[in-house]
């Protein structure tokens, strides 16, 4: 079993505090790739707005989320351990699974054949949309 991520939020208001702490840094990516773009002030002003700020947090937010990979049998072991509503995309019948355990409540899984770093990414996301925007 792999862990990728290192933010595992384990209440609301954690979540939040979390989420606030990344703005500053969504801010500055933003900034930053703006510049290399070399758009001038007027450009800038036009495009990057508070809407363009917010989606480059959440996405920084969700990929520092904590995310486990294993094998089928290490998730359902895991798991068997915990009392949690499950939310779990792709088969039974596929080797690897990739979880996020979500305030310590939900757990957001999907599985996985061999692109091990996809996978991390896309529950990453996944676990931000289905658990965290509401939130947030």
């Amino acid at each position: 079993m792999n862990t990728h991520g290192f933010l595992a939020p384990e209440s609301e208001t954690e979540a939040r505090e979390r989420y606030e702490a990344v703005g500053p840094t969504a801010q500055t990516v933003v900034k930053e790739t703006a510049k290399a773009m070399a758009f001038d002030p007027d450009e800038y002003d036009r495009r990057v707005t508070g809407e363009v700020v917010e989606t480059a947090r959440d996405a920084l937010f969700a990929s520092l989320l904590t995310v486990r990979t294993g094998t089928r049998e290490e998730y359902d072991d895991w798991l068997a351990d915990r009392d949690r509503e499950v939310i779990e995309q792709g088969s039974e019948n596929v080797e690897h699974v990739a979880w996020h355990d979500a305030l310590g409540e939900t757990v957001v899984s999907a599985t996985y054949q061999s692109e091990e770093r996809a996978a991390v990414a896309t529950l990453q996301r996944q676990a931000f949309g289905r658990v965290y925007r509401d939130l947030l």
